[in-house]
């Protein structure tokens, strides 16, 4: 392999939504750094299975409004 062609390999600290805290190691930020997340397994529709619909820029309420009268 080549030398001096690999990226920084160092641990950081994870937080989580519910703030839990691990040490993992990757090649984001610096070493010593922290990573707070927003969205993680604990969190996330896809493994909770609770789904909520978010309203950005009233997206959902022109939907909304255009098919209201389907009767569904």
């Amino acid at each position: 392999m080549k030398p001096d062609i690999h990226p920084d390999y160092h641990e950081i600290k994870v937080i989580m939504t519910d703030g839990t805290e691990f040490t993992t190691r990757t090649t984001w930020g610096k070493a010593g750094d922290t990573l707070r997340l927003d969205i993680d397994p604990k969190s996330h529709p896809a493994w909770t299975g609770v789904h909520r619909l978010i309203d950005s820029g009233g997206q959902l309420a022109k939907f909304n409004k255009r098919f209201k009268n389907l009767g569904i």
